[in-house]
């Protein structure tokens, strides 16, 4: 794993001296349905069925945007590239929360993201992305995992284990799009059997990962991204008492927060995004211009690129 960290920060050199105020973006499209939870096979937004068991890259997996970014890498640079993994778990549906899973957003913010990546950064990015199980042997191998819709999130004995040792051997977890006081509730309770003793930090909008690449001014509200079904139409960005999300009908969902856990050296071993859909902002990139501009250009990108650049190399 700290090979792993060595080659994405010397990958990383060039975008460090570019000019992140320079980059342009430019819509793409999608749209989705809502499916199931239930293994091995599980149902994407855009109805595609998905086995839990075979599945090993995003690619492979049809999305539901009008047209998902294809690109490629010289082959003499294809094991130094930055590789974005989606886990795979298990999840219960609690009171309070929405209740989902991980195939939430699947697989077009995986692949939409890699591209701006791709597209916006020096790095070399695997046009494939991946999705494994905390089990699988591989999981080494990608030192950033990422889980959304965790507030179900029901991890085995073994999936503990391997999470556990994931994280001190020197990798990170990101985790998104969880809603509400008691999906913190459930998340915090799982990864408390991971992390014992551990505490959550949080991330005020003065933290230098907030302004590694893109300069990202606060508050941290002003970074909250609603879910598009959930989209306030009449939110105003200048008036800070303006929601940007719709009730979602359980309490605690308001307020954007970042929170960390790290080691004691101080180094993040998990990141979480709460109360904002930050992803959507990859997937939903091309369904409504003013969506596009206002959440997906502003937030949703710049915020997982400066997160991803920022625990890559710190």
């Amino acid at each position: 794993m700290t090979i792993l960290r060595r080659t994405f920060l010397a990958a990383t050199a060039a975008l460090l001296l570019a000019d992140p105020g320079a980059a342009q973006f430019g819509p793409g499209g999608g749209r989705g349905l809502r499916g199931g939870k239930n293994g091995p096979l599980v149902r994407t937004e855009g109805g595609v069925w998905v086995n839990e068991d075979t599945v090993r890259t995003a690619r492979e997996t049809a999305g539901h945007s009008v047209d998902l970014p294809a690109w490629t890498n010289d082959p003499a640079f294809a094991g130094d590239t930055f590789t974005f993994a989606r886990i795979i778990f298990k999840s219960r549906r609690n009171p309070g929360t929405d209740g989902l899973g991980w195939v939430i957003d699947y697989p077009d913010a995986d692949l939409n993201l890699s591209y701006r990546l791709h597209e916006l950064t020096a790095l070399r990015v695997n046009p494939d992305g991946r999705v494994l199980k905390l089990t699988d042997p591989q999981l080494n191998r990608y030192p950033f995992i990422y889980a959304e819709h965790v507030e179900g999130m029901q991890l085995s004995d073994s999936e503990i284990l391997a999470l556990r040792n994931f994280l001190a051997a020197g990798g990170v977890l990101m985790v998104n799009d969880t809603w509400g006081a008691q999906a913190w509730i459930n998340f915090t309770g799982q990864m408390a059997r991971v992390l014992p003793g551990r505490s959550w930090t949080e991330l005020g909008i003065d933290h230098p990962m907030f302004h590694c690449v893109f300069d990202l001014r606060g508050p941290m509200q002003a970074l909250q991204v609603p879910t598009l079904h959930f989209w306030n139409r009449s939110y105003d960005p200048a008036d800070p008492q303006s929601p940007t999300t719709r009730n979602r009908g359980y309490a605690g969902y308001e307020t954007m927060h970042v929170r960390a856990w790290a080691d004691d050296k101080g180094r993040f071993m998990i990141v979480a995004v709460h109360n904002s859909d930050t992803s959507d902002g990859w997937e939903r990139e091309g369904e409504n211009a003013d969506y596009f501009q206002q959440f997906s250009e502003t937030r949703a990108y710049p915020l997982m690129i400066n997160i991803v650049v920022y625990l890559m190399t710190h």
